[in-house]
């Protein structure tokens, strides 16, 4: 934690909206997405939720690749971040080195996260607390598709391990989950986990009427 404020104690913004967070005139990553406005620094997320930031490495696998300099070996890591409170991101690197691997795919992470609107969607439960997700959501990468779907209070997380690395960071407690395809490869399991979380902003609910 200590080398992150390090490295946003010498941060120089690139971008219109990176000199707005540094300035103070954006103060979150909600403002962000409610203004649609592009996030191409990951020190934009490290400022506005870097205290509650939580990542874990999901996937690290050596890819090989044959050149006229013969055969090239690299590390190709996945990285999911989260807050536990509704953020959740999902990134892969590439690296000769294993730690350079881990730190561009955490990059990633960083640049692709996104909400995630959670709430209580189960018939059985109705108990208004954002523990799981408001209705069934799907998505879909490769192969594997994955249906999410509410579940009741104190249900926890009925999925594979990798589906519970995603589902936790996002903040989401209860939830059951269907799964099609190949999901032995960890970063299309992983990666319909995340696009069904980012789904679930897709559909309007009668509470975003009273906002809008």
């Amino acid at each position: 934690m200590s080398m992150m404020r390090q490295s946003l104690e010498n941060w120089v913004p690139r971008t219109k909206v990176g000199r707005l967070v540094l300035e103070g005139k954006i103060t979150s990553l909600e403002e962000i997405f409610r203004r649609n406005l592009p996030l191409l620094e990951p020190e934009i997320v490290d400022y506005l939720i870097g205290e509650q930031l939580q990542h874990e490495v999901i996937d690290v696998t050596i890819v090989q690749k044959m050149t006229d300099a013969g055969r090239v070996t690299r590390f190709r890591a996945v990285v999911v971040v989260g807050n536990g409170d509704g953020y959740v991101g999902l990134g892969k690197g590439k690296a000769r080195q294993f730690r350079e691997a881990i730190n561009k795919a955490l990059r990633n992470a960083k640049l692709n996260i996104t909400p995630v609107r959670r709430g209580c969607g189960s018939w059985e439960c109705t108990c208004g607390e954002a523990h799981s997700v408001p209705f069934t959501v799907r998505g879909k990468s490769g192969s594997v598709e994955v249906i999410l779907k509410p579940a009741p209070k104190g249900t926890g997380l009925v999925a594979g391990e990798v589906a519970k690395k995603v589902l936790r960071l996002a903040g989401i407690r209860d939830l059951w989950t269907f799964t099609k395809g190949e999901t032995r490869t960890s970063y299309n399991f992983a990666r319909a986990v995340f696009i069904a979380l980012r789904n679930t902003y897709r559909f309007m609910t009668p509470l975003d009427w009273y906002r809008s």
